[in-house]
């Protein structure tokens, strides 16, 4: 009973199970590699093959800053959804979140509840408007609203910030994916990666991008659900047998089944679930997928298969998570000679596959995973560089009449310059765990995008001056209550006691941004101020409609 408490969490015994996240951090170090799988590789490869043809194939047809950023807007609301929800089924979610149910159960879900919870707001609040506004970023809707300079210098940053921060994440995971399952040197793992998605994104753009996102999509459902089927059918096909089997090999017994093995405290748990739900609605490259339909009722039917097939996704966790519990711990198969889980916690899903279908299952999920990192990290870095050169370049320093060729060179050179930033902090956070990564741009969205997107379209007073106050009080309380935190002021520094209690301060951060931007919105009575609440009518009337009923109106 005590296998995994003592070979998988080194040192929880002596923390009495009090703080079960650094718990969770420590399993990172418990390391190691198995043998190569050839079967891994060759499905790798075979993916990888596919792939750069997907990119050879859209970079015909990528010629203009229009359909690198966008596809030329011409992808189904089906198509987009599954890509969407692609963007978000990320390595942290599968082998993050499943890691977590290894260690904690019921708990390991927290994590996903918030998240899927957004879904619906995206669908009725955004999807329509943000279509009907934009032609290829979000911040295409707010500067129509605002003070267009300063309004695109501000939120660029936040988008810049929220893409480095969420590619930190991936990197992590591809690295530890390569090197448990090649035998690469991290380093190397993360260099792989890099240079495999510089060459989806800057020859093929959104539109390679795309394809790459649904066809993992798609691999990664299977997966999941294969896995799925073989754990409820060794266990009769009934979840309470499985459920039995994971109580029964772990030190809590059915505590897993309950909240509190990792997240005892409840103002924890909600801030955890304001930072997913809120963070999620105001990620760029989510938000920038609405602009590849041709249409706002194709935008909602994007929102609204995402939702189906993210929910479905999470379901799946579900199995899988207690399946971890049930056949990886207490398996002397899955531990190097120390006594710890090979991997980590983070391989928990992969171990799983192997209890299930062998190598030949291990080898598929491997090389669906892999896919997973490179298809969200080519999407992360598209909307990293359309914000420095549509958003900052083209629209800023041009005045929205830049060089089409000079703003296509510099978007490809952006991509490079993020490339480079994401495997240099990839390697500087080596050993988080990744599905606490993940939810670090989380807050930042939530504090500084959401407001000024949800402000923006929904509230006639709101103006360029509180956007913009309230946008810094946002990011600024967000990044330092997060050094504050557990997660970096005692996890990364090295301190005893975190200053600031909780490792997401969304629901500290956000109604501080909301409340200064709607406070400062109120006292403007500067002529700016006059112009933004003008805005608000037209904007509403084509947020509706569409901008073809707003040129007829005129």
């Amino acid at each position: 009973m005590q296998r995994l408490l003592c070979k998988g969490v080194p040192g929880v015994a002596l923390l009495l199970w009090s703080d079960f996240i650094l718990a969770a951090g420590a399993l990172e170090g418990a390391s190691g590699r198995q043998a190569v799988n050839p079967i891994a590789i060759g499905m790798f490869l075979l993916f990888v093959a596919f792939t750069l043809y997907v990119t050879w194939w859209a970079s015909k047809s990528t010629k203009t800053s229009s359909t690198f950023y966008n596809a030329g807007g011409q992808i189904t609301g089906a198509q987009n959804g599954l890509a969407i929800a692609g963007d978000f089924m990320s390595a942290a979610s599968f082998l993050g979140i499943t890691g977590l149910m290894y260690v904690g159960g019921f708990d390991g879900l927290i994590l996903s509840l918030g998240a899927f919870g957004a879904w619906p707001v995206f669908m009725f609040l955004f999807a329509k408007r943000v279509r009907n506004l934009g032609n290829f970023t979000f911040i295409d809707v707010i500067s129509q609203r605002l003070d267009r300079d300063p309004i695109r210098l501000v939120t660029a940053f936040s988008t810049i910030l929220i893409v480095i921060m969420y590619l930190i994440a991936q990197m992590v995971g591809a690295g530890t994916l390569i090197q448990f399952l090649f035998g690469l040197p991290y380093e190397w793992a993360l260099l792989l990666v890099s240079v495999l998605v510089l060459a989806y994104v800057a020859f093929g753009g959104m539109l390679a991008t795309t394809w790459v996102q649904i066809i993992k999509a798609g691999l990664l459902l299977t997966g999941v659900t294969l896995i799925s089927a073989l754990l409820l059918a060794d266990s009769g096909f009934s979840f309470s047998n499985l459920l039995g089997k994971a109580t029964a090999n772990h030190p809590s017994g059915e505590g897993i089944l309950r909240a509190g093995s990792i997240f005892d405290d409840p103002v924890q748990i909600l801030t955890i679930q304001v930072s997913m739900l809120f963070g999620t609605v105001g990620l760029p490259h989510i938000l920038m997928r609405l602009f590849t339909v041709p249409n706002m009722h194709q935008a909602k039917l994007s929102a609204y298969y995402a939702s189906l097939f993210i929910g479905y996704f999470y379901i799946a966790l579900l199995v899988l998570g207690f399946g971890s519990i049930a056949y990886v711990a207490g398996n002397p198969e899955f531990f190097n000679d120390q006594g710890k889980l090979i991997g980590g916690s983070n391989m928990a899903a992969i171990h799983v596959a192997t209890a299930m279908g062998g190598d030949i299952l291990t080898g598929f999920m491997s090389a669906v995973c892999f896919a997973t990192i490179l298809a969200v990290v080519a999407g992360l870095t598209l909307s990293g560089a359309a914000a420095i050169s549509h958003d900052v370049y083209a629209e800023v320093l041009k005045k929205g009449k830049p060089d089409p060729k000079t703003e296509l060179r510099l978007t490809r050179i952006s991509v490079l310059l993020i490339g480079f930033a994401a495997v240099s902090l990839g390697i500087a956070f080596q050993h988080e765990n990744i599905a606490f990564i993940a939810t670090i741009p989380m807050v930042v969205s939530a504090s500084v995008t959401f407001p000024i997107l949800f402000l923006s379209l929904f509230w006639k007073d709101f103006t360029t001056k509180g956007a913009l106050y309230g946008a810094g009080v946002g990011l600024i309380s967000s990044i330092v209550l997060i050094v504050l935190g557990p997660q970096v002021w005692v996890s990364v520094l090295g301190n005893v006691e975190a200053l600031f209690p909780y490792d997401y301060p969304a629901l500290f951060t956000m109604p501080a941004s909301v409340l200064v931007m709607v406070v400062i919105s109120l006292q403007d009575r500067s002529e700016r101020g006059g112009i933004d609440r003008e805005n608000y009518d037209r904007l509403l009337v084509r947020s509706e409609y569409g901008p073809s009923v707003t040129e007829a109106l005129d």
